[in-house]
C-alpha cells in the first residue's frame, strides 16, 4: 500500500472512529439515538475506505474478467 494510500485510509479511521464514539456517548449517557441520516453517512464512508481499500483488486479484477 502506498503512503499516500495508507495516509487516507488512517484519516478516514480516524473520522470514523470519533464520529462512532460521539454516537456511543450519545446514545450511553443521554438515551439518544442517532439520526438515520448519520448512520447513513457513517454507512457510505465505511464503504468509500473499502473502495479506498480494495481499489486496486476491483481494477485488476474488471480488466482480467474482459
Amino acid at each position: 500500500m502506498s503512503q499516500t494510500k495508507r495516509e487516507q485510509v488512517i484519516s478516514h479511521i480516524r473520522y470514523l472512529r470519533e464520529e462512532l464514539r460521539e454516537m456511543h456517548l450519545g446514545i450511553k449517557e443521554d438515551d439518544l439515538f442517532p439520526e438515520p441520516g448519520e448512520l447513513r453517512g457513517l454507512m457510505a464512508q465505511l464503504e468509500a475506505l473499502l473502495d479506498l481499500i480494495e481499489g486496486n483488486t476491483k481494477i485488476q479484477s474488471k480488466s482480467e474478467a474482459a
